[in-house]
């Protein structure tokens, strides 16, 4: 199975002028994202960084939001695809008088991130001619900026809150406007013909200026960069092609100042069109780190993994361990409302988590997984490192039998079954710690005799017979998908977790895909990891056949839509997406579904 590119016909725009959120792709240097839309509209990109203030923001604002929009002057067709093994973005405009290639780059150079934001879009003509309509707009961020023009020697430079710019081109490009409130030029390429078009930005720092030669080389340089990192990635066997396009995806929400990853790349785009959950994922959490890093280690990417983990490992020495962090290892501040349409009309939008300010017991199995999978790989942890995590393991065996948030933050604190087989997770993989000769063995004995009582309390009080499942929590008939990661977690034996995928698949399941619990149906879309997770846990249990129908099913759904960046949800009947995108969680479980499938251990 490959992933092809996506014709289809614009508009693809709603009457108010928002694009599907399938329609984008992302392009990434280690430190932002930018969404470009199948129009050649990149509607969001925050600079520098990716929880900075968006200098483009038309996704949640269609009308007035800032835009960079590169588009043919006559009805088009598109093709859209990722250049082989690489984040570099082609898409192809066909319309009746020619054919144009637009290819776009967030560039690094030799020595990897640029010091500078630089945003690259060259076009190509491939046969006739085809003009061009170049827009460009600066958000307003809500009506507390206001984006504005100057001028320094021969250079005409933008202004918005912090962040200084310029505007690069080529001389074939024609610039019609310029003034504070918009940028508008046309160009025109013939068969054999380019323009390069370029940002280059930064925040509150003097700029360089390079030649908008050097930046038109740095795109193929870019996706010679790509490339050789997608070559060293572990894995000859099915789905190659999908495992590297997660992993490019995944790369993508590596914060390379400090080895943070971001849940995702944007905010407040909503699990279901005008309902109330609209979260910013544009931080960083404990789950979505370790998942990763299992995911960096299965996979051979060495650097990200030892980077993540680095980064993991510093918060926990920072004092009491947060459900999710800023990019910058700071806490994350309480939601607030920004005043913007949002996306299709979605309020609120926001920026800030509630997360920041929760507890969930799963962080203690996240990061003993983590720990546990880094020494397995034959790596060594350090003193400082093994001692942080001593305290950790005790505070989990003080702290198990509290309620909290579970996995999926919910308001409503319980004692969620995935929290606690979380809890028995990580003594279980602290005691492996111990035994490895990695960790100080000084409460080895508790640890154990507490993991034990973890297993008993979850076998009294979590499963039920009459639902032939492991609930949600107790006291309650619902269920929960986020279980099945309990196969991978090597709890329990294979009945009860066969039976618990029987009942997730009846209960949860929506054609290819699955819900995250019991009556999520009525509140957002089905959770796209959910369905890699329970494929997965079948493979792991030697199911192969059913593993590999599930995995294939819900890919080929997937592969119909955009260019393989997915958001964290799917509308079960349209395909629609749903939710914040790129989603790491989401690209993870592909990746550990894909590799289980090709019998790569644990």
């Amino acid at each position: 199975m490959t992933t092809s590119p996506r014709q289809h016909c614009p508009p693809r725009r709603d009457a108010a002028g928002y694009l599907p959120i399938e329609d984008y792709g992302a392009l990434g240097d280690g430190r932002g994202i930018a969404l470009c839309g199948s129009d050649g509209s990149i509607d969001w990109w925050c600079v520098p960084n990716m929880d900075s203030p968006p200098l483009f923001d038309r996704l949640l604002g269609a009308d007035e939001g800032g835009r960079f929009a590169i588009t043919p002057d006559a009805p088009f067709h598109v093709e859209r695809r990722y250049r082989p093994d690489s984040n570099v973005l082609e898409t192809r405009f066909v319309t009746e008088g020619g054919t144009a290639t637009l290819v776009e780059s967030l560039n690094s150079g030799t020595a990897g991130r640029l010091p500078w934001a630089e945003l690259a879009r060259r076009v190509e003509g491939v046969e006739g001619s085809v003009t061009f309509l170049v827009t460009l707009r600066f958000s307003r961020q809500a009506d507390t900026v206001n984006p504005y023009m100057s001028r320094a020697g021969h250079h005409d430079l933008f202004h918005v809150g912090h962040v200084l710019g310029l505007f690069l081109r080529s001389d074939n490009v024609r610039v019609d406007r310029m003034d504070d409130t918009e940028i508008a030029a046309t160009v025109t390429v013939t068969a054999g013909e380019r323009a390069t078009l370029a940002i280059v930005a930064g925040e509150d720092e003097p700029l360089i200026v390079p030649p908008i030669a050097e930046i038109d080389e740095r795109i193929d340089l870019s996706d010679r960069e790509w490339r050789d990192w997608s070559a060293r990635l572990h894995h000859d066997g099915a789905y190659r092609d999908e495992l590297v396009r997660s992993a490019l995806a995944l790369k993508l929400l590596l914060y390379s100042p400090t080895g943070a990853i971001a849940a995702a790349a944007t905010s407040s785009l909503p699990e279901r069109i005008g309902g109330p959950k609209n979260w910013d994922y544009r931080y960083a959490w404990i789950r979505d780190a370790g998942y990763s890093i299992k995911a960096f280690l299965r996979i051979g990417a060495w650097g990200e993994a030892k980077s993540a983990f680095t980064w993991l490992l510093k918060r926990l020495g920072d004092g009491q361990p947060q459900v999710c962090y800023t990019l910058d290892g700071r806490h994350v501040p309480p939601p607030t409302e920004v005043d913007v349409p949002g996306w299709r009309g979605s309020q609120p939008v926001v920026m800030g988590n509630l997360a920041g300010d929760q507890h969930q017991h799963g962080i203690y199995g996240d990061i003993f997984e983590t720990a546990g999978r880094f020494v397995a790989c034959g790596n060594v942890l350090d003193p400082v490192s093994a001692e942080t995590l001593s305290h950790l393991a005790d505070e989990c065996a003080d702290r198990w039998r509290l309620k909290d948030a579970g996995i999926w933050e919910l308001e409503d604190p319980q004692h969620y079954t995935m929290s606690k087989i979380s809890c028995w997770q990580a003594l279980q993989r602290a005691i492996e710690l111990v035994d490895a000769g990695q960790m100080p063995s000084t409460c080895r004995e508790r640890w154990m005799r507490e993991r034990d009582r973890i297993a008993a309390w979850i076998g009294e009080h979590c499963w039920s017979e009459k639902r032939g499942a492991y609930l949600m929590h107790p006291d309650t008939d619902r269920l929960d998908a986020s279980v099945a990661l309990a196969v991978r977690f090597r709890f329990d034996g294979q009945d009860r977790l066969s039976r618990t995928l029987d009942a997730i698949d009846r209960e949860l399941g929506a054609g290819a895909f699955h819900y995250r619990y019991t009556g999520a149906d009525k509140e957002e879309g089905c959770f796209i990891a959910c369905t890699f997770w329970v494929a997965e846990a079948r493979a792991l249990l030697g199911q192969q056949d059913r593993a590999t129908a599930m995995f294939q099913a819900a890919m080929a759904t997937l592969d119909g839509h955009g260019v393989g960046t997915y958001a964290e949800m799917i509308d079960p009947k349209t395909h629609a997406f749903l939710g914040n995108t790129p989603q790491g969680l989401t690209h993870l479980a592909i990746i550990q579904a894909i590799a289980t499938l090709a019998g790569r251990a644990l």
